[in-house]
């Protein structure tokens, strides 16, 4: 199946946060486009998580510590992990989820 990333209406589902979202059968790809200083909450979710930076900047809080994720580099959050970030500048973000998840949809 074939998918037209610019095609596809961007949803923001936490202030700040603008996401496009292609789900198959085991897995979900969001390209979030966020403005610098938006915060995503400390949460966990039962999927794998991979952060890839596009562009930009992100700081990740995850076991106490805090990591900043730079222009082509990623991180892998496992299942359970509690987390939050915030985008230090404005940011390109590719997030990959495994198991899909289903409630991040485009309309």
């Amino acid at each position: 199946m074939l998918e037209k990333l610019k095609e596809t209406k961007a949803n923001e589902i936490i202030p700040g946060y603008f996401g496009k979202f292609f789900h198959s059968k085991n897995m979900t790809v969001a390209f979030w486009n966020v403005k610098k200083n938006s915060i995503i909450p400390k949460h966990n979710h039962i999927h794998e998580q991979c952060i890839y930076v596009k562009k930009g900047s992100f700081k990740l809080k995850m076991d106490g510590k805090t990591i900043k994720v730079n222009k082509d580099e990623l991180i892998f959050i496992p299942s359970n992990k509690p987390h939050s970030g915030i985008a230090i500048t404005d940011c390109e973000l590719i997030d990959i989820f495994s198991p899909n998840r289903t409630e991040y949809s485009n309309s």
